[in-house]
C-alpha cells in the first residue's frame, strides 16, 4: 500500500465546478500490486486544460468523461519508480496519462512515452506537458494543416497569452504573418507586445471588441485562431476577409454558460466564403508529430520562442487552479507541480 493524495471526480457540475462538491482532494491508499508489463509512477507534472471541464459533464463528448469516485487523468510527466515493464526500468523518465495524484498505476505502461534525455536536459520538465506537449502539438498542427498560412496575411488569436495561443502567434510571426491577440488583462497585452512581438493585442474586457478588432486589424482577418467563441466569434465574422479559415480550437467562453451565446451573424459565412474547421490534435498527430518535434524543440533549444507557464505547487492546488484556469486567471500554460525529480 501507498498513501495517495488524489483529486477525486465527486459529481458532473452545472456552470463552474464547485471545490468539494464536484472535486475534491482526498488522501486514499493506492495498492501497488503489479502485474506483468505494469508500472508504478511518481506524478512530477500535470497539465491542467480546457478541454477537461468536457470530461466532468454528463453529455457525451470526443473523450471519455471522467468517472465519478476516481482520480480524474491529464498529461503528465513522471518517474518510474517501481516495474514490472522491461521497457520502462526504474528511473525512467516518462509522458502520458495519469491521474490527478501523487502516484499512478499504468496498466501495460499503456500509452507512456519515455523521455531518455530529460534528466540532463535545459528544457523544463513540464514543457512535455506543454510546449512539447498536446498545446504545443495543436498550436503547430492545426495552423499548418488548417490556417494553411501564406506570408503577408494577418492572423487573429483569441486567448493569445494561453497554453495554445502564445505558440501560435510566434509561429505564425516566424511565418511572415501579421499577428494580433487580445487577452482579459493589460498585463498579458504587454507580455504579448513586448515578449511575444506580436503587432498588435488589446485587453477584450475593457470596450467593443468589434471596434477594437477594426482598431487594431483594418486591413482584416484571413486567419482566426478561435479559443473562446460567443462574443468573440461574432465580432470576427464581421472583420474576416473573403475566403479566411477559422481555426476552431475551443470555446472556453462557452464552457460552463447555462445560456449558450448565440451567434446572430453567420451568414458572413456564405457572402464571404469563410471556412471553419473544428479539430481534435491527434487528428493530425500522424502527419504532423514529427515536424513538431523537430521544429518547436529546436527553436526551444535555441531561445527562438518563448512559452510562459502559470505553475501551482502541490496536488492540494490543482481543484482552484483548474477553476482559475477556466475563469481567464491563468497567465500562460496551466500546469501542476506535484514532487520534485
Amino acid at each position: 500500500m501507498v498513501q495517495n493524495k488524489s483529486v477525486i471526480f465527486l459529481n458532473h457540475p452545472t456552470g463552474f465546478p464547485v471545490v468539494g462538491q464536484d472535486f475534491a482532494v482526498q488522501s486514499r491508499e493506492l495498492e501497488v500490486n503489479l502485474q506483468p508489463n505494469d508500472v508504478l509512477v511518481k506524478n512530477l507534472y500535470i497539465s491542467l486544460d480546457p478541454y477537461m471541464r468536457g470530461r466532468m459533464s454528463s453529455h457525451k463528448s470526443y473523450v471519455a468523461g471522467f468517472e465519478i469516485g476516481k482520480p480524474m487523468l491529464a498529461s503528465g510527466v513522471s518517474e518510474v519508480i517501481e516495474s514490472k515493464n522491461a521497457s520502462f526500468p526504474v528511473g525512467t523518465i516518462v509522458t502520458g496519462f495519469v491521474g490527478w495524484e501523487e502516484y499512478s498505476v499504468i496498466s501495460g505502461a499503456q500509452d507512456l512515452r519515455p523521455l531518455p534525455d530529460a534528466r540532463n536536459s535545459k528544457i523544463p520538465l513540464s514543457s512535455y506537458v506543454g510546449v512539447l506537449g498536446m498545446p504545443g502539438l495543436t498550436a503547430y498542427s492545426s495552423l499548418k494543416v488548417i490556417g494553411q498560412p501564406k506570408a503577408g496575411e494577418t492572423i487573429f488569436i483569441s486567448a493569445a497569452s494561453g497554453a495554445v495561443g502564445q505558440l501560435v502567434g510566434q509561429i505564425a510571426k516566424r511565418q511572415g504573418l501579421r499577428v494580433v491577440g487580445s487577452a482579459g488583462s493589460d498585463d498579458k497585452v504587454e507580455y504579448l507586445l513586448k515578449e511575444l512581438k506580436f503587432d498588435a493585442a488589446f485587453n477584450y474586457k475593457t470596450g467593443s471588441i468589434l471596434e477594437s478588432l477594426k482598431k487594431h486589424i483594418p486591413e482584416g482577418i484571413d486567419i482566426y485562431y478561435e479559443n473562446v467563441g460567443g462574443e468573440t466569434l461574432e465580432a470576427v465574422l464581421e472583420v474576416m476577409n473573403t475566403n479566411g479559415r477559422i481555426i476552431a480550437c475551443g470555446m472556453i467562453s462557452q464552457y460552463n454558460a447555462t445560456s449558450p451565446y448565440g451567434v446572430k451573424n453567420l451568414m458572413q459565412f456564405v457572402s464571404k466564403r469563410l471556412m471553419m474547421r473544428g479539430f481534435i490534435v491527434f487528428d493530425f498527430a500522424e502527419e504532423c508529430s514529427a515536424d513538431f518535434a523537430k521544429d518547436v524543440g529546436t527553436w526551444l533549444v535555441k531561445g527562438e520562442i518563448i512559452y510562459k507557464e502559470d505553475v501551482a505547487e502541490g496536488i492540494d492546488s490543482a481543484p482552484d487552479a483548474f477553476i482559475g484556469m477556466l475563469k481567464g486567471k491563468n497567465f500562460g500554460k496551466q500546469v501542476v507541480k506535484i514532487a520534485d525529480l
